[in-house]
């Protein structure tokens, strides 16, 4: 028993300097700024908030070109016989007029204005979300990364377990070992199967999570 934990302390020590995990060595920034932009051009909700932006735009000059259904125009004409006949003061021929609806004039600046107001209410939600949905891309691609990482630690402790297991079983069938300390061995075994699966979900998991918010498969970005 005595030989069995020192030999495993012993690999166990060793396992840091054999993987060299580090989650600064799975992370890539470049990569991450180009996920991040991704994102921001595939994500539905994104193109929806841009969706109403562009109809607040189009609502607000819209308004500004209405300023011209303000005006009216209008034209009399009179014949110059029928105009001598009935008033011979009635302006003869072509008579033009312009007219003003002085309502809607007074209240086209407040719908304007209002018209802006509402456009930069939709672009503050829009920026919003953009920063909200980088937020997010940033996580869901730091915690992919930290469980690639534990999972390299977890499958390179497993491996080390299975080699120590080999030796005892092979002291074990020479009678230099016993039979309590080589299944001791098998229970840390399966203790590290089931981590490193525990772990391989979790990247699958992380993986699918961060999938989503980018609209396409990792495989197909570089």
């Amino acid at each position: 028993m005595k030989y069995f934990c020192s030999l495993l302390l012993f690999l166990i020590s060793l396992a840091p300097a054999k993987a060299q995990n580090a989650l600064s060595d799975e992370l890539s920034f470049p990569y991450l700024e180009k996920l991040v932009e991704i994102a921001k051009k595939n994500y539905p909700k994104l193109k929806l908030y841009q969706s109403r932006v562009d109809a607040g735009t189009y609502n607000a000059k819209k308004l500004k070109l209405s300023y011209f259904e303000i005006l009216s125009f209008s034209y009399l004409y009179s014949p110059d016989r029928l105009a001598s006949t009935i008033n011979p003061n009635f302006l003869n021929g072509y008579q033009f007029g312009f007219f003003v609806n002085i309502g809607s004039l007074l209240q086209k600046p407040a719908l304007i204005k209002q018209a802006k107001s509402e456009l930069a209410a939709v672009e503050h939600d829009r920026d919003t979300y953009m920063l909200n949905l980088e937020a997010d891309v940033k996580q869901r691609y730091i915690a992919y990364a930290q469980y690639k990482v534990l999972l390299r630690i977890k499958a390179d402790a497993l491996h080390d377990v299975e080699a120590l297991a080999e030796e005892l079983k092979f002291k074990y069938e020479k009678g230099e070992t016993t039979l309590e300390e080589y299944s001791k061995a098998l229970v840390v075994i399966s203790d590290r199967q089931q981590a490193k699966v525990s772990a391989e979900a979790d990247v699958l998991i992380s993986k699918s999570a961060l999938e989503e918010l980018l609209g396409q498969k990792l495989e197909d970005i570089k």
